[in-house]
């Protein structure tokens, strides 16, 4: 049975759109479509799809990782040829890789406003 909806967007809560959006867009290679200090949105010129958008929250506090009360908002995963080799450009960009690592096929990391993702072998 299809479904009656279609995702338009991905909206992350962060205290500064415009810094979380150019990590992300970095590591995905994706361009700025909007910018303004309040919100910001990526999107994949490659292959369309829905956008990323960042919205500024004032006081925003991101989920504990790892989360023990199973408060954690949201997550991204990502596919990767090789996790290492992104998990060093990541970092290069601003994430951290956190101590906790609950897998062995994928890496969590976390992004420059302490939300986690994940780089996953593809």
């Amino acid at each position: 049975m299809p479904g009656f909806a279609d995702l338009a967007m991905v909206n992350i809560d962060c205290a500064d759109p415009v810094e979380l959006a150019e990590f992300y867009g970095a590591l995905l290679g994706w361009e700025l479509a909007h910018s303004q200090p309040e919100y910001t949105m990526l999107a994949n010129p490659a292959r369309g799809g829905a956008p990323i958008g960042f919205g500024r929250v004032d006081g925003h506090r991101p989920a504990a990782w790892p989360d023990p009360d199973g408060s954690k908002q949201f997550h991204l995963d990502f596919y990767v040829d090789d996790v290492e080799q992104a998990v060093a450009r990541a970092q290069e960009l601003g994430a951290v890789r956190p101590d906790h690592q609950p897998g062995e096929s994928w890496t969590v990391m976390l992004d420059p406003a302490g939300h986690p993702f994940c780089l996953c072998r593809r």
